[in-house]
């Protein structure tokens, strides 16, 4: 057993489990909430604005992968060589992968000309710097440690890693959640995510990571498009919505966020998708529509939902690709 291991204490110890270091693990996910608060149970860190990343390396090899199980070691090639180079050898790491803007803060809008990419090379070339937060481990030399208290996992996560400007390690401080919030927000972040400091890792969504967000903004599923007017070139806006019962709900078009590159890109992707049905639940009142498959999913900043369940002042910010667009749901605070 590793040293680092073999230090924990007695009751710590009895909730690692040997095993070979499995394929794939479930990310744990945090519950959007409208709760405040201050409280020295809990660890509260900075909400990042990027693409979630759990990294998986064992006999030499580096996987970088998705929430929905895509492998991204093409996108950023700077983040799976900094992997390769470390001396721990098998391990499951989770966190975020970002871009950052001219103050420090991330813009997952930043990270769009990487996404998707399949040509270690032409990710290099976009010259976009990308550094990989790491907030969590889950397996290390041999064990599982998602029963592990959260303090325990970071304290082996600290210490596991050599950190540098790619992969960084993500702090955490117990208490004073309102503080830190007020901070955040003033700092211009997405804002904090608060985790139970004595709970385990959890696969899937749970209550015990709560999401404190200073801005509106989630996923919302592309279901269409209209044609432009003016000097606006390939498209007006796109239609987005959210499933709801199995359906696709109507949330809104959205008509800002795009420059011409992007909306070239973008139609690109939308000709194959197209249809002739809307594939939305409910009537769309809109002229001069093109409808799509419900199979791309946009990140959308806004300002407020209305009382009709439609969005204020939207705007786009980029595709997401680590998300599966039947898991996009209406964000409603807990």
């Amino acid at each position: 057993m590793d040293p680092l291991l073999e230090r924990l204490p007695p009751a710590a110890k009895e909730k690692l489990v040997k095993m070979e270091q499995p394929e794939w693990e479930e990310p744990m996910l945090a519950t959007l909430t409208s709760k405040r608060f201050d409280d020295h149970g809990w660890a509260f860190g900075h909400k990042l604005d990027g693409a979630r990343c759990l990294a998986y390396r064992k006999d030499g090899h580096v996987r970088l992968m998705s929430r929905t199980r895509h492998e991204m070691n093409a996108s950023y090639p700077e983040v799976a060589d900094a992997l390769m180079a470390q001396k721990a050898n098998d391990f499951i790491i989770d966190g975020e992968i970002v871009a950052l803007d001219e103050n420090g803060n991330s813009k997952f809008e930043l990270l769009q000309p990487r996404m998707g990419l399949e040509d270690p090379a032409e990710a290099r070339r976009t010259g976009i710097p990308v550094h990989y937060y790491v907030f969590d481990i889950l397996f290390y030399d041999g064990y599982e440690l998602t029963r592990l208290p959260l303090l325990e996992r970071k304290h082996i996560l600290e210490k596991t890693l050599d950190y540098g400007d790619t992969v960084r390690f993500l702090e955490d401080r117990l208490g004073g959640g309102l503080g830190l919030f007020d901070e955040a927000c003033k700092k211009g972040w997405e804002g904090l995510i608060a985790k139970r400091a004595y709970g385990p890792y959890v696969h899937g969504r749970s209550d015990e990571w709560l999401k404190f967000k200073c801005v509106q903004n989630q996923e919302f599923v592309i279901g269409g498009y209209t044609e432009p007017h003016g000097k606006r070139i390939e498209f007006g806006a796109i239609l987005v919505g959210y499933y709801q019962d199995g359906k696709l709900m109507y949330a809104g078009k959205v008509g800002t966020g795009f420059d011409e590159k992007t909306l070239r890109s973008l139609m690109d992707k939308f000709r194959p998708l197209e249809r002739k049905a809307s594939p939305f639940a409910e009537e769309v009142r809109e002229k001069e529509v093109h409808w799509l498959e419900p199979k791309l999913v946009a990140e959308i900043g806004f300002e407020e939902w209305t009382d009709y369940g439609k969005l204020r002042q939207p705007r786009y910010d980029g595709l997401r690709y680590d998300k599966d667009p039947h898991s996009v749901i209406r964000e409603v605070p807990k």
